[in-house]
């Protein structure tokens, strides 16, 4: 009895009254903590995303602001630089002409190699002013010899093509860019184009970039713009061309046109060897090499080039599985490259004091890391929470006003695509939860920082019209536990409870979004996005 009274004193009155109750368990406790710890914590949060989101929205504007002043008044690049066709000369010959490297790195891409190989071999140039360089990482036995086989069938058609295999696979695409770069035959190159085994130049591709670099020696890189061959394959394609061609028609161009600087994309573009090596050379270092290799030239005084006209067509990932693993190396690896470069950035003494400021604060911490982080918390956490928690408020001009201007001058990139903006938004809305837990694995440099899965590519796989062999048929469970997401599910759940509170409680009708952003949580948990290509 003595035991009991003592315990007793420690349960208060009110608690005691549910004890049989789970859920009023739970609504008790969170009452006696709403007011000291739920929301001040959820009022600093707000004030956190509100700043965020203004720093996101002032560099879209001055994005937006910038591309226009550049279209209207801006002087085209032929203007900028100095530009003249490369010509035959009757005493030099073919000589007249720089010698350029293509190298391909490829792993396992059975279903798109010829397609990479055959643009790069349909190049025009002069035959012996050009050497392609296969670069084949592939760990299937037959899938190297698939490839080395369509090199010499090229080779023996009079195409200067190489095939390159090594031992290891240290630094993943770095490191076998940088294995392709030692071989003897590359001191004779001036310039090396990279294109990823997915992607498709144009023949007249080196005509309309090699100039820039021959004619111009303070440009490093001229990067030409992605297009997307599957990009109608389905709804999660959509999303992507809308947000890749944000990029490419506004960050791009901007960083060219105002800075003389931005990231390498890592395929479709054509380097300067001796910037690459002024610069340090591949470093694996990190997920994005090809960004690495940007910051440090660009710290060297070299200055880029963009040609937003000039595409080469590749494509898009449409499976919700490869999404995940190329979504998580593009948000990880640039948080993880800020945060080994930040002081070199700080300290470096070739570069003005503004283009410093550009790379650190716009290119580095509002594109890669804040844009990522305020769209999840705010938008699946602190949106929902304030449902929870009435007594914290979210502005007006932060919760409609902003993101709707964000949102806007995000479209501008896909007019075509306008009518999609409201699935655009909802999906951008689930995948930030995987980008923002990329970033702070990048900053924090902990877990999965430097995995590496390269992105499947389908190529006609999905487009097939003959059936194949029929494939043994898998467990039912065992379908279904390769489409399932438990975290997309998880967030999900939470909304769609705060949802559902909101409808019977709230004041705000917040339920309105929050019914379709728990159902876009639960699409995607289920799999039921993308193409799905089962196992055989």
């Amino acid at each position: 009895m003595e035991i009991e009274s003592t315990s007793s004193r420690f349960i208060p009155e009110g608690f005691e009254g549910t004890a049989n109750d789970i859920a009023a368990q739970f609504g008790f406790i969170f009452q006696m903590l709403k007011a000291p710890l739920f929301i001040p914590i959820l009022n600093i949060m707000v004030f956190l995303c509100l700043a965020m989101s203004l720093m996101l929205f002032i560099e879209r504007l001055y994005m937006g602001v910038v591309i226009v002043l550049v279209k209207i008044f801006g002087k085209k690049i032929d203007k900028r630089y100095k530009y003249q066709p490369i010509r035959d000369d009757i005493e030099l010959g073919s000589s007249a002409y720089p010698m350029v490297l293509i190298q391909i790195p490829m792993f396992n891409e059975k279903e798109v190699y010829q397609l990479s190989i055959g643009a790069a071999c349909g190049l025009s140039w002069p035959a012996d002013r050009i050497i392609i360089q296969v670069l084949d990482d592939s760990t299937d036995p037959a899938i190297k010899d698939l490839v080395e086989l369509e090199c010499k069938r090229w080779q023996s058609k009079g195409i200067n093509i190489i095939y390159e295999i090594r031992d290891n696979r240290l630094g993943y695409k770095s490191g076998a860019l940088k294995e392709g770069m030692k071989r003897s035959y590359v001191k004779h190159c001036d310039y090396v184009a990279i294109f990823d085994a997915d992607f498709q130049p144009e023949p007249d591709y080196l005509w309309r970039t090699i100039p820039f670099l021959h004619h111009n020696p303070e440009i490093a890189l001229v990067q030409a713009r992605w297009t997307f061959v599957n990009s109608d394959e389905c709804l999660m394609t959509r999303m992507q061309e809308m947000s890749l061609d944000y990029h490419f028609t506004v960050e791009q161009e901007v960083g060219s046109s105002t800075y003389a600087f931005f990231g390498f994309n890592g395929t479709a573009g054509v380097w300067r060897i001796s910037a690459i090596e002024e610069a340090g050379g591949w470093n694996g270092r990190t997920t994005v090499e090809d960004m690495d290799l940007a910051v440090r030239a660009g710290l060297k005084g070299f200055k880029f080039l963009y040609i937003g006209d000039l595409h080469v067509k590749s494509e898009l990932p449409s499976t919700f599985k490869a999404y995940r693993f190329q979504q998580h190396r593009w948000s990880c690896g640039p948080a993880n490259l800020f945060r080994k470069m930040v002081m070199e950035i700080v300290r470096n003494k070739k570069v003005t004091l503004w283009k410093k400021f550009y790379v650190i604060y716009s290119f580095f911490f509002v594109r890669k890391i804040i844009a990522h982080i305020v769209t999840f918390v705010f938008y699946c956490i602190v949106i929902p929470g304030t449902v929870l928690v009435p007594e914290v408020h979210i502005p007006m001009w932060g919760l409609v006003y902003i993101p709707s201007i964000i949102t806007i001058l995000n479209a501008v990139g896909t007019p075509r695509s306008v009518h999609l903006l409201v699935f655009w938004i909802l999906f951008e809305n689930v995948m930030s939860l995987h980008r923002s837990k990329a970033c702070f694995i990048g900053l924090f440099e902990t877990g999965r920082v430097n995995e590496w899965v390269v992105t499947d590519k389908l190529g006609d796989v999905t487009k097939a019209t003959k059936p194949g062999p029929k494939a043994t048929k898998k467990p039912r469970f065992s379908k279904i536990g390769e489409r399932l997401h438990l975290t997309e599910l998880g967030v999900g759940a939470f909304l769609f409870f705060v949802a559902c509170y909101d409808y019977s409680y709230g004041k705000n009708n917040y339920w309105v979004y929050l019914y379709f952003q728990a159902v876009a949580f639960f699409v995607m948990g289920f799999g039921y996005v993308g193409t799905f290509v089962p196992n055989s």
